[in-house]
Parts: C-alpha cells; sequence; structure tokens
C-alpha cells in the first residue's frame, strides 16, 4: 500500500527534555493507525508536528510527497490536504451547527455553491440536519463531537489527525463517530488517531503503533503486536464448587481461597478437555470455565509496563 504520511527519526526536545527521540511511522492509504503511548511519551508532540504547530529539531516529515520538515517551502500547501480533529471542542456555542459548519468551511477555503452543498453534506453526515438552526449549546455532549468533527473535514482532506475523537460520549454517539469515520475511511482518507480506549483501537484499527519516551516501540497488527510480545496463549480459569484437589494444587496457579484453577494453553481445542478430564479425576466440580484471550491492554503494559493512564 502507498504511504500517504512518513514520520522518520522525529526529533524534539524541549529543555531538557526530549519529548521525541527518533520517532518513526508510516501512514498507509486508507488505512486506520492507532497511535498509543503512556501518557508524557510523544504522542501529543508528534501529532503537533505533523499538523505545524510543532517544528521538529531534526528528522523529517512526508505528506502526500510533500515534505512538510523544519518550516520548508510548500508545507503550508501541502497541509490543505490535513484535516485536524482536537480532542477539546472548538465550536462557536451561540452559533446554529449550520453556522459553525460555514464559518468553518469559510476558514478552510470554501465559498459559494461548493461551501453550500458541503454544510449539507455534513449535515446529512452527522445527523444533525433536523437540528441545523438550533444554537449548538442546546446539543448534548456527543452532538457536539459529531459536529466538531465535521467542521474539521468540510474541505475533505486526504489524511486526517484524530485526537481521542470519541473521549466523553456515551457508547451509542461512540459508535455513530466511528460509522462516520468509517465512511470518510471508504471515501479515501487515511486516519491517524490517539486514544486511550485500548478496546476500540484493537476492534477497529488496521495496525497500531505504540510510542514510549519519544520513540516507537512497537508497530503492526493486533496479531503481530500478540504473538511477538505476550505469545498466543489462552488463559483458563476454572472454579470449582469445592476446595481444590492437592493433586491439582501443583498443575496449576491455584487459588485455593477462591476454590479456583488458572491454566495457560496454546491450543484450547486440544488442551482444554484434557484440562477437565484431569480435574474430573481428581474428584473436583467444575461449575465455570472462563477463557482469556491476549488483549491489546495485555500487550500495551509487556511493553510499557504501565497502565495507559498513568
Amino acid at each position: 500500500m502507498t504511504d500517504v504520511l512518513t514520520v522518520s527519526n522525529a526529533c524534539k526536545a524541549f529543555g531538557a527534555t526530549r519529548a521525541l527521540d527518533g520517532a518513526t511511522l508510516e501512514l498507509r492509504e486508507q488505512e486506520w493507525l492507532a497511535l498509543l503511548g503512556p501518557n508524557g511519551a510523544g504522542k501529543t508532540t508528534l501529532v503537533r508536528a505533523i499538523a505545524g504547530r510543532v517544528r521538529l529539531d531534526s528528522g523529517e516529515l512526508t505528506l502526500l510527497g510533500s515534505d512538510l520538515s523544519h518550516g520548508r517551502a510548500g508545507s503550508h500547501k501541502a497541509r490543505e490536504r490535513l484535516g485536524i480533529i482536537p480532542q477539546e471542542i472548538a465550536l462557536y456555542p451561540q452559533l446554529t451547527a449550520r453556522e459553525n459548519l460555514t464559518v468553518f468551511g469559510s476558514l478552510l477555503g470554501l465559498r459559494g455553491a461548493a461551501l453550500r452543498d458541503k454544510v449539507t453534506w455534513a449535515l446529512e453526515w452527522t445527523a444533525l440536519h433536523d437540528r441545523a438552526s438550533e444554537p449548538i449549546k442546546r446539543f448534548s455532549g456527543g452532538m457536539k463531537r459529531r459536529l466538531n468533527i465535521a467542521c474539521s473535514v468540510l474541505h475533505r482532506p486526504r489524511v486526517v489527525l484524530l485526537d481521542e475523537p470519541t473521549v466523553g460520549v456515551d457508547p451509542h454517539s461512540r459508535a455513530r463517530i466511528w460509522q462516520m469515520l468509517e465512511q470518510l475511511r471508504s471515501d479515501g482518507a487515511s486516519l491517524l488517531f490517539t486514544t486511550h480506549q485500548l478496546d476500540e483501537a484493537q476492534q477497529i484499527c488496521d495496525r497500531i503503533i505504540i510510542i514510549d519516551r519519544g520513540q516507537v516501540i512497537a508497530a503492526g497488527t493486533f496479531d503481530e503486536l500478540v504473538r511477538e510480545t505476550v505469545g498466543t496463549g489462552r488463559q483458563v480459569s476454572v472454579s470449582l464448587r469445592d476446595q481444590v484437589p492437592a493433586t491439582l494444587q501443583t498443575d496449576a496457579i491455584a487459588d485455593v481461597a477462591t476454590n479456583a484453577l488458572a491454566y495457560q494453553v496454546e491450543d484450547i481445542a486440544t488442551e482444554l478437555p484434557a484440562v477437565l478430564a484431569r480435574i474430573a479425576e481428581a474428584g473436583g466440580e467444575v461449575v465455570d470455565v472462563a477463557i482469556d484471550a491476549p488483549t491489546l491492554q495485555t500487550v500495551f503494559i509487556h511493553l510499557t509496563g504501565r497502565e495507559l493512564r498513568e
């Protein structure tokens, strides 16, 4: 696939603090790419550098074939093909939805019939057409979030940067936002986003980048990251009706206080029946079995040694 955005050996220091220390990544055409990392890992600095709000000390940035590095000529024009969706709601509360879209569309260079057409499209895309004439101060958080996104992509950019696009919204609004963004991707956009919702990144993204201390420490699909870090094994937790038989306490990780056993298995189909047979032979009565697959959170903590919200 074609790379639409590349970051090579990006470095940026603020005094004695190295926010970026050689970060390298690429965003491919029509790709969902998650950028994850602990607080202070360099995510925000990297996104701001791509957006043109921070100038790198060294390294290269390329957007759709144009060099964005170090304020070079043409970088401002190249960024016209970039959409930036901030985490903060950046709207005018006294204006209506239509008026907000019109203002931001004008700032993005749209005029006349093209602007009117894009505003009409955005109201339909966000499902806000029936609230178009209301001041947005009356809107729910999810409605404001959808409008905030629309105001940033009226010019239909090829590459979209999203900072926590679903923060603070209810599950219904979150699902609607992902539908909206998937439509953008289907229409040709490539999306790079940061999130603290690891379950969303795991389910939605084509690839995942994990950054820590200013460096990319892992990159790949979820399955690739699992194989390269924690492995593909499953944890099987077995709850027994009564006390764990003594003969099983060395066979697995036993929790005698809760009458539970934990096993690590690679092949559920072949290993689980043997586990259950051993328990039955030892006189244990199984009341529940839970199978836990590796998650993105498991991978993240393995790589960084800390929770995402730390």
